[in-house]
This record gives C-alpha cells, structure tokens and sequence, in this order.
C-alpha cells in the first residue's frame, strides 16, 4: 500500500466513524427516571447500554486521532517510519492499519 491509498483508506475511516457517531448519539443520551414506564432493571439495561455506547465513542475519538496523527505525518513526509526509533515500518503492518505510528519491535518492547 503506498501513501496515496493509505490516504484514501485513512480518509474513508475517517468518513465511517463520523457516521457511527450520528448512529449512536441517541444511545449516548442520559437515562431518565420513568418509575410508571420504565422498571428498576429496564432502566439498569439502559444505563448499560448508554455506557457501552459511551466506551465506543471513546474508543472512535482514539481511533480518530490516531487517523489524523498519522495524516499529519503524510504531510510532514514522516509517514511510514517508527516514530520511537526512526526505522522502517514493516509494509504488511502498514497495510494492516495505515495509522499505525510504531515498528513491531518498538510496540512490544523490544526495539
């Protein structure tokens, strides 16, 4: 994968999670208290649900981030090398997930 489809791809992710942010705002709302409605464990599911669906936001503003860290990177011409030790990036894990930031040996400790 060369830089421009890693782009592309970054570029598309960056579209899918927008979308899952306006799919799931309505399960990120407060849970409010309806005792003639909604009984004690109904509302205990809901409350599991809206902080599942809080964890996902988090976890898609991370991946955002990540996304826009490794465009700047394109920008800056540093894209494609590890940013702890400077070498190469391994293709394969580049094309695996073009956000990527480290080598293998510098993700787990050994570079």
């Amino acid at each position: 994968m060369n830089e421009a489809q890693a782009r592309q791809v970054l570029l598309a992710r960056l579209g899918e999670l927008a979308l899952e942010d306006r799919i799931s705002a309505e399960g990120r709302q407060p849970v409010t208290l309806q005792q003639d409605a909604v009984g004690r464990l109904s509302r205990m599911d809901a409350m599991q649900q809206q902080a599942m669906a809080q964890a996902q936001e988090r976890r898609r503003a991370q991946e955002r981030r990540r996304i826009q860290a490794a465009l700047v990177r394109m920008d800056e011409g540093e894209w494609g090398y590890c940013l702890t030790c400077g070498d190469d990036i391994a293709p394969k894990r580049l094309a695996h997930d073009p956000s990527v930031a480290v080598c293998v040996g510098c993700a787990s400790g050994e570079g």
